[in-house]
């Protein structure tokens, strides 16, 4: 199996001193699809050296290798290594409970070169799924007592406390953020320039202000404008052998709880010529998409519903009652992350937000993303959400991925369905942006800018060769 796809590209080697260059792109493509990483490189390497002029081509395997590469750190447990955490982490478990969580999709595998392979996290997913699935009284009960659970209870309590009108800015939080990332020694040759992008907040939305930049581990450095999708900073240093290179920031801001009462929401009709209707009631693709499935799935939740405000009341209660958050593979290694969702019913922060965007957009209600960090004082990560536009009233933060609160109080039980807490870090106000300045290889998150991105002239450096820190100081 491994050597199907690469014997035509030995005869056209062997009968034709010029080779098709498109020829061996496909052979190498198709080693793609199936999972033959071996052969794929080795495509790539006489790609490189049999068609050294056909740039875009090289360009386009060279992306193959990476995200191949990308796969096999996702997809690194054998089944041996599976069995093992299963033994760790669960009491005891049958062979036919293995065979029926293999049919559910709950062991997420991979054949790759001949061997199934399996997800790194298949282990603490199924746990989680299995609570979701089996167990999902005494799982929403259990969970509401842990600490990040009872503190933003509490948290949104005061904000529908001190909110005098719907959507009103409360409970400001001052917070001085000290970022950084730690390129691993030796992985660029000494003497070569590193450059490196980190987080930097958002400074153009109302939620978010006094953001005041105090410090850095360079001199030089370049500040993304706010306009832009993601918001960065960009430093270079130098490579030295044997310890690593170290990228940081310290910086200040001040961000607000916001919350509007869905059920007082009256929408106008919108204005379907207007700029926002356009441009966020369209797809995006790879992870907008309206999808088959995304349609027929849409419609079957929300019927005729004509409502703005209905249509995401009835998709979110949808989504808490059938998509159970789990971890996620790289998102650079998924190709349609809503079709994802609705064929394996879960997923993380992020895929749920391509999801409900994806559903909303199709019915023609505009929605935009909005992601970067949650940074509560437990459990700081992280985060994607999003805002819906309402006409007349504007654009509300939505949470899709933070669960019905535990409360009888309707309005603080569906908090996050029109509200957002006071403790995030705004970095980015969509997908997919250009980085500033212009990053020249393929980054290692290709939609979204959270940890940052490093690169030096040899290529990209993936997650695996640097580490991200945070630390959160609360001031008065």
């Amino acid at each position: 199996m491994k050597l199907f796809f690469v014997l035509p590209f030995v005869f056209l080697i062997s009968c034709s001193s010029e080779p098709k260059c498109d020829e061996i792109f496909k052979y190498l493509n198709q080693n793609f699809e199936s999972g033959n990483y071996k052969s794929l490189f080795q495509l790539a390497d006489s790609l490189q050296k049999i068609c050294p002029d056909n740039r875009k081509l090289i360009s386009e395997s060279d992306s193959l290798v990476q995200i191949a590469e990308r796969i096999k750190l996702d997809f690194s447990l054998n089944e041996e290594q599976l069995k093992s955490q299963l033994t760790s982490r669960l009491s005891s478990f049958s062979h036919e409970e293995i065979t029926q969580w293999e049919k559910k999709g709950w062991l997420e595998g991979k054949l790759i070169d001949g061997e199934k392979k399996y997800f790194r996290r298949t282990v603490s997913n199924l746990i989680l799924l299995k609570q979701f699935h089996e167990q999902k009284k005494e799982w929403v009960q259990e969970n509401s007592v842990e600490p990040d659970l009872v503190f933003r209870l509490k948290h949104t309590q005061d904000v529908l406390k001190n909110s005098v009108n719907t959507g009103d800015r409360a409970i400001p939080v001052n917070m001085q953020i000290t970022y950084t990332i730690s390129v691993n020694p030796d992985v660029v040759p000494e003497g070569e320039r590193i450059r490196c992008w980190l987080p930097w907040p958002k400074e153009g939305n109302l939620r978010q202000k006094d953001v005041h930049l105090l410090g850095t581990s360079s001199g030089a450095y370049i500040i993304a404008p706010d306009t832009a999708v993601h918001s960065s900073i960009y430093m270079e240093d130098t490579a030295k052998k044997g310890v690593p290179t170290v990228f940081s920031l310290t910086f200040q801001y001040q961000s607000s709880a916001q919350h509007f009462n869905l059920n007082e929401i009256q929408a106008e009709p919108y204005d379907k010529n207007s700029e926002i209707y356009k441009k966020y009631t369209s797809e995006q693709l790879p992870q907008i998409h309206f999808s088959e499935n995304i349609r027929h799935l849409a419609d079957s939740i929300t019927s005729d519903e004509k409502d703005p405000a209905k249509i995401v009341k009835e998709i979110y209660y949808w989504f808490k009652n059938n998509i159970p958050w789990s971890g996620a593979l790289e998102y650079s290694i998924m190709p349609d992350i809503p079709e994802y969702v609705c064929l394996n019913k879960r997923g993380d922060c992020g895929m749920q937000t391509f999801t409900f965007i994806s559903m909303l957009r199709y019915k023609g209600i505009p929605v935009r993303w909005q992601s970067g960090w949650m940074v509560p004082p437990v459990g700081k990560n992280l985060h994607d959400w999003c805002e819906v536009y309402y006409e007349g009233t504007g654009w509300v933060p939505t949470d899709i991925s933070y669960n019905l609160q535990l409360s009888d109080n309707e309005e603080l039980k569906e908090y996050f369905m029109s509200g957002i807490d006071s403790y995030r870090l705004i970095i980015n106000e969509g997908v997919s942006g250009r980085l500033h300045p212009e990053k020249h290889h393929l980054r290692s998150e290709p939609y979204d800018f959270q940890r940052g991105e490093v690169e030096w002239k040899g290529g990209n450096l993936y997650f695996d060769n640097w580490d991200y820190n945070m630390e959160i100081e609360y001031l008065k």
